[in-house]
């Protein structure tokens, strides 16, 4: 068979067990076609074939990002961003700098800006908002999403500055003269804020509802919303991304995949969930099943039912099994009560649906896992592949559990404090120096035979796969008598490759090179085993080829 696509003069890491390591690798069409020594592919080349030298370089098959959120990030490359910024002063220069840039009455929306961005003695309001703009509505997000601050002019229009009831787990924080001080924990909470926007929330829809814009779009609104999806596409592609596994999800997010697919302008597969609130009733799965049959191909798929258990340690909004160390008598408040859990676990299952939930703390970490034992015991063993996402904090005594029931832990490297630029505070404090060592517990899992998928969880964190290769590797310790969670890089390629496939059912046609696997492939400047793991951030692909196609490169 004559190649398309010839990668030859390459330190290839084919994550294939049978066969570790090439010189060169061929592509016909969308498959692989050869791996070997340079003489052997070379054998494939035709007239027609284009022969990239890697020059040394490592080869390896496309990432697999196995939670991300591809719409709302995409809309995010345009907000303010704060990632890094320390102090009022430079907060204030970067919101003002942002507002020359983009003058108007619109919201402005900021992102990553932490919850110690003015120090850990200090904590954000809308007073020091005002100081920066009043006549203006501001809402800054924290790098995971969870926490946000309003100015008072944004509290007022959203008619949240004398506070509102709320549902579980959500809040709006309350200050000394009674009106709201700014910070709003999770999305009850900040989401009237975000709704002023003039650009909709239909980026949002798949996180904050699960359901559909209503009004559907105009036809000028969908090509907007096709070209922030495009945009989002190419930012993953221009990192070696050829798989996304969407952790927010409606069917008219597929819908918009399914029209760029339909113009040959999907650069990467994806899979995007039904996401199931806690406002729903079980009847509401009929949907997922729905769409997981309507949207079953190689390149664009459903299947499975996204939830939320619980909201992030920073805030206090994590559920653990023991009180927060630093606020005696509160573990957090669930988002589903146990048996209700447990109640949707068995009927999606039963559906032979996947299953992915947002667990931070151990205690929800705990339900997560039980309500998949009670699937189990309800429906029978079969090759369900439920997943925990992020498991931040795990008791010692469920981290079997995981292998035990099957269940995948689909982790994030940037999120342990102190990597990626994070800060070690309010997350230590919160969690308290005993369950330090139960933290990010990546060597405890796999000790125990658990299956760890990596991911970034943009735009929670950065989308740089390397940089999160690096954080892996590279991690550090609290103290001295913790784990070393530090990973190796193949420990570190497997789960984003090879495990985040399994994740996404996908293991037999991807996430490793070999014979007859489409074509998904991604061409570095380095070679990364002799490349200090310290050294791979900001590294960008040469070549990334997804389904036979090179989607970025030249």
């Amino acid at each position: 068979m004559t190649a398309s696509l010839i990668i030859t003069n390459a330190s290839v890491l084919t994550m294939d067990r049978g066969r570790p390591r090439a010189e060169a690798i061929a592509i016909s069409g969308n498959r692989i076609s050869a791996l070997g020594s340079h003489a052997e592919v070379m054998a494939e080349k035709g007239a027609a074939t284009r022969v990239v030298d890697a020059g040394g370089g490592s080869v390896i098959p496309g990432f697999v990002e196995a939670h991300m959120h591809l719409f709302a990030g995409a809309a995010e490359l345009s907000h303010l961003q704060l990632f890094g910024t320390r102090g009022f002063a430079e907060l204030k220069a970067r919101t003002e700098d942002f507002l020359r840039q983009n003058p108007g009455d619109d919201l402005v929306i900021g992102e990553q800006a932490d919850y110690v961005i003015l120090g850990e003695n200090e904590p954000l309001t809308r007073h020091h908002l005002d100081r920066i703009v009043k006549d203006r509505p501001v809402l800054l997000f924290s790098p995971d999403h969870h926490t946000a601050w309003a100015n008072t002019m944004a509290l007022e229009m959203a008619g949240l500055l004398k506070g509102r009831k709320l549902g579980p787990g959500n809040e709006i924080v309350m200050g000394a003269d009674g009106l709201a001080a700014g910070e709003l924990r999770e999305s009850e909470a900040f989401d009237p804020v975000r709704a002023l926007s003039k650009k909709g929330m239909r980026d949002r829809l798949g996180l904050i509802t699960g359901g559909e814009p209503d009004p559907y779009p105009t036809k000028a609104e969908f090509e907007t919303d096709l070209e922030t999806m495009r945009a989002g596409l190419a930012h993953a592609a221009a990192h070696g991304i050829t798989f996304i596994q969407n952790m927010d999800g409606n069917i008219y997010t597929l819908e918009l995949l399914e029209e760029l697919h339909r113009r040959g302008e999907l650069t990467a597969r994806v899979k995007v969930p039904f996401h199931f609130k806690n406002f729903m009733d079980t009847g509401m799965l009929e949907k997922a099943s729905k769409m997981a049959a309507r949207y079953d191909s190689d390149m664009l798929s459903s299947g499975f039912v996204k939830l939320f258990v619980d909201g992030v340690v920073d805030s206090g909004t994590a559920v653990l099994v023991d009180d927060y160390s630093d606020r005696p008598g509160w573990r957090g408040e669930p988002l589903f009560e146990p048996s209700r859990f447990a109640e949707i676990a068995v009927e999606a299952d039963r559906r032979g649906l996947q299953i992915a939930v947002h667990a931070i703390g151990d205690g929800a970490v705990r339900i997560v896992l039980d309500g998949y034992e009670a699937a189990l015991r309800a429906n029978g063993r079969r090759d369900s592949r439920h997943r925990v996402e992020h498991v931040e904090v795990i008791h010692p005594d469920d981290v079997p559990r995981f292998a035990e029931l099957g269940v995948i832990a689909s982790m994030q490297p940037p999120h342990p404090p102190g990597n990626h630029g994070l800060p070690l505070e309010p997350y230590l404090s919160r969690i308290g120096r005993e369950r330090w060592p139960h933290a990010f517990a990546w060597k405890a899992l796999r000790e125990a035979g658990a299956r760890l998928a990596f991911g970034t969880d943009w735009p929670v964190s950065d989308i740089d796969p390397l940089w999160s290769l690096q954080s892996a590797m590279t991690r550090g310790r609290w103290s001295d008598d913790m784990p070393d969670n530090r990973q190796s890089l193949a420990q570190a390629l497997h789960s984003y490759t090879v495990d985040g496939a399994y994740a996404g059912f996908m293991e037999e046609k991807t996430g490793a090179l070999k014979t007859g696997m489409l074509a998904d492939v991604c061409v570095l400047p380095a070679d990364l085993e002799k490349t200090d793991p310290a050294a791979y951030k900001g590294m960008r692909p040469r070549l990334t080829v997804c389904d036979g196609k090179v989607v970025f490169g030249k």
